[in-house]
């Protein structure tokens, strides 16, 4: 039986794939904590957050990009497809995308509910007369779409370099299952972050406000609050260092002295020093993009970067496997 809180006045469920995935990375060693778990209510709010920081290049690179782009997007595309964007948060980019490329519908795609209702409401204002269906799920698995779209021509959008923060075998495994929800002669616009200077990615990741160390730390006060938790938060710090074997970016929470709790009713026990694995953020190569996109079943067909060569957005579509090239 799921267990229930009152919080604010409302009612709220702890989501059992949370519980399973908590209760499994503090039992593995070393800790970790799948990152979508970071996006309740909070956690997407600060995120937003986070993409104003000025040292947070990722989000203004890639907008000006989207804004350079997206008309030759669209004629490559064409008129009438179906805009189905995965992990929406507050479509803060979606709006440039869908100016340029007259979509027959929009269909954004989160994990966060409240988020995903009040962003879908926004843009259903912005752009009266596109119909706009919004589908709470996880879009790690494949994903039934609304029925109203299934016979239409499908533009993936998934902004963000999100696809970073997976391992590359869950890359993968997401990219094929975009297809699968898409179709074949579906067409997926991408953004990746690009390898570059160690001191600019760990300084986008460690921001002097704080904000993303709020962030990470509230991935506890979730667990607190919807587990029954008693970590002491306070105990803990966050810690962002560049992997260079593996070109990623870790984000870790970081025990600062011994520390035991329980979570569920469950005792967990953690050294000093000890940490729990929150987040990866892969960067690509240029041939480091085009090759996971293929082994994922996408095509590319052209892509585009910043003077800076920070970011890169890539169109690609899903053809029909081929046994050679």
């Amino acid at each position: 039986m799921l267990k229930q809180e009152i919080e604010d006045g409302d009612m709220t469920l702890a989501d059992p794939a949370f519980r399973a995935d908590v209760l499994r990375g503090f039992a593995l060693r070393p800790r970790a904590i799948p990152a979508r778990w970071f996006y309740d209510r909070r956690g997407s709010e600060l995120f937003e957050a986070i993409t104003d920081l000025p040292e947070y290049y990722p989000t203004r690179t890639e907008t000006a990009i989207l804004r350079t782009v997206c008309p030759e997007v669209a004629a490559l595309a064409g008129e009438g497809r179906a805009v189905v964007e995965f992990g929406s948060g507050s479509s803060t980019k979606t709006p440039i995308l869908l100016s340029a490329v007259a979509p027959a519908a929009y269909v954004p795609i989160d994990i966060s509910g409240d988020f995903l209702r009040e962003s879908s409401a926004q843009l259903s204002s912005a752009f009266p007369g596109l119909p706009v269906l919004p589908v709470e799920a996880d879009f790690m698995h494949p994903i039934a779409l609304p029925e109203q779209v299934r016979t239409l021509p499908k533009l993936g959008f998934f902004p963000g370099s999100t696809i970073g923060n997976m391992i590359p075998h869950a890359s993968v495994d997401l990219l094929r299952a975009m297809k699968q929800s898409l179709g074949e002669g579906a067409m997926l616009l991408i953004g990746m972050d690009r390898v570059k200077d160690e001191h600019v990615l760990t300084a986008a990741y460690d921001d002097a406000q704080g904000v993303t160390a709020a962030f990470n730390l509230n991935l506890l006060e979730r667990i607190n609050r919807e587990l029954d938790g008693t970590i002491p938060i306070d105990r803990f710090r966050h810690r962002a260092i560049w992997n260079d074997d593996r070109a990623r970016i870790e984000m870790h929470l970081e025990a600062t002295g011994d520390v035991a709790f329980t979570i569920e009713g469950r005792p967990f026990e953690m050294a000093a020093g000890e940490t729990i694995h929150t987040e990866n953020s892969h960067k690509f190569g240029p041939r480091d993009a085009k090759l996971l996109l293929r082994a994922g079943g996408w095509t590319p067909i052209a892509s585009w970067t910043d003077p800076d060569s920070l970011f890169s957005v890539i169109l690609t579509e899903a053809q029909a496997p081929r046994l050679a090239p």
